[in-house]
């Protein structure tokens, strides 16, 4: 028999939707995949070198646990001087992604019964960790009329003598929606004062639009910092996502254990490829890298973001973070059921593949992800609006 722990969980949808669009490629089916989240840029050459420079001096062994001293104290340097918050090499430890430093957070400090609060729309990860730890999530609903921007205002009626922890995940995926700076400093008083743990998911913070501000939370105060865990990786920012080289910093007392769990786990996060990440964060090329990719984004969110107001009947806010957008399609979806239809509708008469909103916990919207060619991009939502047509 399996434990009851286990018998809730479901794939990754997005992972999933990957590997049905790569077999119909292969196939020889013309898809246009919307549903990877991640970078369609190429790592950069001089991180690559960097591993296969340690594979060759044979950084092939075990690392100490809490990862390799050199990339704790570059991330240590790199927190202090981009998101303004100090943290020790001692207090931050290296994982296998940003997906694996969640679940350590999460398993560090979740109890049988605890409720953590998570912002809905969030990613679709976040619940199923949550539940595997014995908590319960406890949505909050976002507003599209509000940009599906977090307030004070939402989380206060959520909070009950169980909730230990908020989930903050800005830039958001699915929506792109960025927490203003005033806004996140009233988000983390309210958790100082009621004892809430702050989870930072900052995995989007290069991808910032429209003037906007990316925000760490432990930055705001030391009081805030105590109570809170920054979560990161080199997935999106240097188009890293198969390399799994993540981080959370925290306050030691917290990092010792997540090192102990790692230790118990995975052992360490691969060797070499923090080597990689090392040359990720000390390149002076990487900021040019960084800025290419920020700008290519930019351009496709807003090209998408105008062909998806043409569509009639189809909302959409306009996101000011990360790579994603998130559409209303509820006219259409109702149509067919339900969203999952609707995407099956849209793969299988249209040759688009997009994730159902209803995997983010908001049915009858999609994300589509613009990791893609502008010319992609433009087709693709053309065989949306096309197929739409028949509904």
């Amino acid at each position: 028999m399996l434990s009851k722990r286990v018998s809730h969980i479901k794939p990754a949808p997005t992972l999933a939707l990957t590997a049905k669009v790569n077999y119909l490629k292969s196939q020889g089916v013309d898809v246009i995949g919307f549903g990877a989240g991640e970078p369609d840029f190429d790592t950069p050459e001089f991180v690559k070198e960097a591993c296969i420079r340690a594979l060759k001096e044979g950084k092939t062994k075990y690392s100490p646990s809490a990862g390799i001293l050199p990339l704790r104290e570059a991330l240590s340097e790199k927190l202090l001087k981009e998101n303004g918050v100090e943290y020790k090499p001692s207090e931050i430890v290296v994982t296998a992604g940003a997906k694996m430093a969640l679940y350590l957070v999460f398993t560090a400090i979740l109890e049988e019964g605890d409720e953590v609060l998570l912002p809905s729309p969030y990613w679709v990860t976040y619940p199923e960790q949550i539940l595997l730890c014995g908590a319960k999530p406890k949505e909050i609903m976002l507003s599209e009329e509000k940009q599906f921007v977090l307030t004070a205002e939402d989380i206060l009626p959520h909070i009950t003598r169980r909730t230990k922890a908020l989930v903050l995940n800005s830039p958001s995926n699915p929506t792109g929606a960025v927490i203003p700076e005033g806004e996140m400093r009233k988000i983390a008083d309210l958790c100082l004062k009621h004892r809430i743990f702050i989870i930072s998911d900052e995995c989007y913070e290069a991808f910032v639009y429209d003037n906007e501000k990316f925000v760490s939370p432990a930055s705001l105060s030391k009081e805030i910092r105590e109570i809170t865990f920054t979560v990161n990786a080199f997935s999106k920012t240097y188009s890293m996502t198969g390399w799994r080289i993540g981080y959370v910093a925290c306050p030691e007392k917290f990092s010792k254990i997540i090192a102990d769990l790692n230790s118990q786990t995975i052992s360490n996060a691969t060797t070499f490829a923090q080597y990689g990440a090392l040359e990720a964060l000390k390149n002076p090329e990487s900021k040019k890298f960084i800025q290419t990719m920020h700008n290519a984004f930019q351009r496709r969110r807003d090209l998408a973001y105008e062909l998806l107001n043409r569509i009639p009947n189809v909302s959409v806010a306009k996101p000011k973070g990360a790579f994603y957008i998130f559409p209303n399609l509820s006219f259409y979806s109702a149509k067919l059921g339900s969203d999952l239809a609707l995407a099956e509708f849209l793969l299988e008469k249209g040759n688009v593949a997009v994730v159902p909103g209803s995997a983010f916990g908001r049915e009858g919207y999609i994300r589509i992800s613009y990791c893609v060619s502008e010319d992609i991009l433009e087709e693709g939502i053309h065989r949306i609006e096309k197929t739409l047509s028949f509904l």
